[in-house]
């Protein structure tokens, strides 16, 4: 109890003065730290109640500086990198003298106050250097390199997962010189790779790969590798020449890893894809699955269909991504708002109805009529899809899982939902996929399909190739077997799959439907 309470005072706000309110949205508290240009305050956001960071950046230092593509640059980099082990950005606001960076407030502080204290054990060093490699093998397929990776600039939240974080002296592909290198100098002295020290042009992912190696040495060890306290030229040389030496309490493995990721050529120095398949490494070693839904970065293995704690009892973390607005501000979606959808629903499946969809508007329906020649049975925008269909709600389930069998995914259903997930591991992670059915009708159904991670292309190819021809053919069958049953056939109709004489058919229906034309 006294340590929640020491929590609880640790980031107490006064909601009598308003002179601490943000833009009527944040209750700013104690500065958590400052810098030259900016300073970072503790704050609570007023409507869910949850404690932030937020970055308080003078417009007016940084175009004296010319630093304003550099806070783009920041901002578009923050966009890209959405990873649990990634301190994320939620929005940015911006007055006239004032920008405004929102962050994730992560309690734990500074993996370097840690190892201050001494060296870490193997199984605690090992894992903070997965989640160190997962993160930064991340932001490498993503074209965003870091470049300045040190224990001050990994932090550590309440369940002491490891966050990378400064994301300020990053790059990106698009800035890579014609001969294919940065040539940027930048970086921590201790941690900076030997290439970079010869200013003759590098490759940013060897570089950070070379930094998480003196990362993890100074993790096993308590002290750097390279390192001179009264004369900086001197350390150079050491870590120019690759000069380091391993502690006698370093196994075999770790020391052959050491080697590889410390290697001053970086042509042979070990890649992430190796790093990950090394024996050491894989000790212990789970991979994170996670996909973003609705700005919510939620893990695989722990969630639910509805967002809910998983069988392991543990909550699981949901964390806001930025969605970029006009003028580089940005606007987040709260948890306030994704818990109220998640209420909607349990209070329809209590009714023992079907949800019916909160989007559709008559224009819709009518729009999903063959005879309007507008979207036909399918209606795609973006990463979505709506199929409207006469079958049962057990025959589509049904043909979604088939579906799924097809190309070996993972199903999980709930209720009206369906989750499929690959189990192909790409560069954003495997291909996830929500479709839920929704009441159009009492008889009339619309199935709605969200890609809630992975590749969008490959969520195409999936949608065109395998998706679309199976809920076509099980909308014909539905149509042929009514087209039997009918006493006086109409040719016209038996042609069309079921939209127009469904919709026809259900006319008062959609009348009661409510819905906001």
């Amino acid at each position: 109890m006294a340590g929640v309470a020491a929590l609880k005072k640790n980031i107490s706000f006064n909601k009598k003065d308003n002179s601490n309110l943000l833009l009527g949205r944040f209750e700013l508290g104690k500065l958590l730290g400052h810098g030259t240009f900016a300073k970072v305050h503790l704050a609570k956001n007023l409507k869910t109640g949850e404690a932030v960071a937020i970055k308080i950046i003078s417009k007016d230092k940084i175009l004296k500086s010319g630093l304003v593509s550099h806070i783009k640059r920041e901002i578009s980099i923050l966009r890209r990198v959405r990873h649990p082990n990634i301190v994320q950005l939620f929005e940015v606001m911006a007055t006239k003298t004032k920008i405004y960076f929102v962050m994730e407030y992560v309690r734990g502080g500074e993996l370097f106050n840690k190892v201050a204290k001494g060296r870490l054990k193997e199984e605690v060093a090992r894992k903070y250097f997965q989640q160190l490699i997962c993160a930064v093998g991340f932001c490498h397929a993503r074209g965003v390199f870091h470049r300045d990776i040190k224990p001050e600039n990994l932090l550590l939240d309440e369940n002491g997962n490891l966050k990378v974080s400064d994301f300020g002296l990053s790059a990106v592909s698009d800035e890579i010189k014609q001969d294919g290198l940065f040539h940027t100098f930048c970086g921590t002295p201790a941690y900076v790779a030997p290439e970079v020290l010869s200013r003759k042009g590098y490759d940013g992912a060897k570089v950070d790969i070379w930094s998480c190696g003196v990362v993890l040495f100074v993790l096993m060890a308590g002290y750097l590798p390279f390192h001179d306290p009264n004369n900086v030229m001197v350390m150079y040389k050491k870590i120019y020449k690759g000069e380091f030496r391993c502690p006698r309490w370093f196994s075999p493995e770790l020391v052959n890893l050491l080697t590889r990721l410390l290697d001053i050529k970086p042509q042979t120095r070990i890649s992430i894809p190796e790093i990950m398949e090394n024996r050491w490494f894989k000790i212990g070693f789970k991979h994170i699955k996670f996909y973003v839904e609705d700005d919510v970065v939620c893990n695989l293995d722990s969630l639910d269909l509805d967002g809910n704690e998983g069988n392991d009892g543990k909550d699981d973390k949901k964390v806001l991504n930025i969605d970029e607005h006009r003028d580089e501000v940005l606007e987040s979606v709260s948890e306030s708002e994704w818990d109220s959808e998640v209420v909607n629903r349990r209070k329809n499946r209590q009714l023992g109805s079907l949800p019916r969809p909160a989007s559709l508007n008559a224009f819709d329906i009518i729009s999903f009529s063959q005879g309007f020649d507008l979207s036909g049975l399918f209606e795609e925008k973006g990463d979505e899809a709506r199929f409207v269909s006469g079958a049962s709600v057990s025959k589509i389930m049904t043909k979604l899982e088939e579906v799924a069998q097809l190309v070996s995914f993972k199903v999980r259903k709930k209720d009206y939902r369906v989750s499929l997930e690959g189990s192909r591991e790409g560069v954003k992670g495997p291909l996830s996929i929500a479709a839920e059915v929704f009441e159009l009708t009492p008889s009339l159904v619309v199935v709605e399909v969200k890609k809630k991670g992975g590749d969008k292309d490959e969520y195409h190819s999936f949608l065109n190739t395998e998706l679309k021809p199976a809920l076509h053919s099980l909308t014909m069958e539905e149509s042929a077997g009514s087209s039997s049953c009918q006493t006086t056939p109409d040719e016209s109709l038996q042609q069309r799959a079921f939209s127009d004489s469904a919709i026809d058919k259900h006319s008062d229906s959609i009348e009661s439907l409510n819905l906001d034309t």
